[in-house]
């Protein structure tokens, strides 16, 4: 369980860098209890990178990666890596190409159109890709990110009162850049309209208590970040 530490850095440090490496590190090991990735020299796409943490810490097995975002924010030590500019709420695709493992880190719940990349994401697989896909759902703990408890009140009155209290200035808005979604929803989408099916779910940050996962209403507000380990189906 990496939820103590990861509470510790935050703490102390605020996300900074090592914050992320941390969590990076904690889901490569996850992926590698699920035999992922199933080769040495497969490729990797790293899906909404931002600096490219877990990237990198991939590419230090061996795997090669392609970094892709709106905007070219790589660190420096990997700034001459593979990188495709997208906008996943817009954009196709297809383009970016296919991959042995795609991972989707903390981006799902900034999407406007998240059943729009769901439904899309097999394209970007290879016959026997698989998808990491993780994200905050609305109703945990941080599920408001830095306005977090405040979102329990709503997506209007919970910033509202953040804001009042003279807090840290804020950078997620609802419905602007910050999305309710629920673990639920998402996962009936998956099997209903995309060509995805379910591998592996856990708390991202406890992932030794995945039968969490199987019981709809809890998983809402203790997953702090839900893990799903997607393949296409067939």
């Amino acid at each position: 369980m990496i939820l103590p530490q990861l509470l510790w850095r935050f703490a102390h440090h605020r996300d900074d860098a090592e914050f992320y490496r941390m969590q990076a590190v904690d889901a490569i090991r996850w992926l590698q209890a699920q035999g992922i990735p199933r080769r040495p020299g497969c490729l990797a796409l790293d899906l909404g990178c931002g600096h490219g943490i877990f990237g990198g810490e991939l590419s230090r097995l061996g795997v090669r990666v392609v970094y892709a975002d709106e905007a070219n924010g790589l660190m420096p030590e990997i700034q001459g890596s593979p990188f495709r500019p997208v906008n996943l709420d817009r954009d196709d695709l297809a383009p970016l190409g296919r991959h042995d493992l795609v991972v989707c880190s903390n981006v799902l719940e900034h999407l406007a159109k998240p059943n729009r990349f769901l439904s899309r994401a097999h394209e970007i697989l290879t016959d026997d890709g698989v998808l990491y896909l993780s994200w905050t759902n609305w109703l945990s703990p941080w599920g408001g990110h830095e306005f977090s408890p405040w979102h329990y009140l709503g997506t209007s009155l919970g910033p509202a009162i953040y804001d009042r209290l003279g807090s840290r200035p804020r950078f997620h808005h609802p419905h602007r850049n910050l999305f309710p979604t629920y673990i639920g929803r998402v996962l009936a989408h998956i099997r209903s309209d995309t060509q995805l099916e379910l591998v592996a779910a856990a708390p991202r940050y406890f992932t030794e208590f995945s039968g969490l996962m199987s019981v709809p209403l809890l998983r809402e507000f203790l997953a702090w970040n839900c893990a799903l380990l997607l393949r296409r189906r067939g």
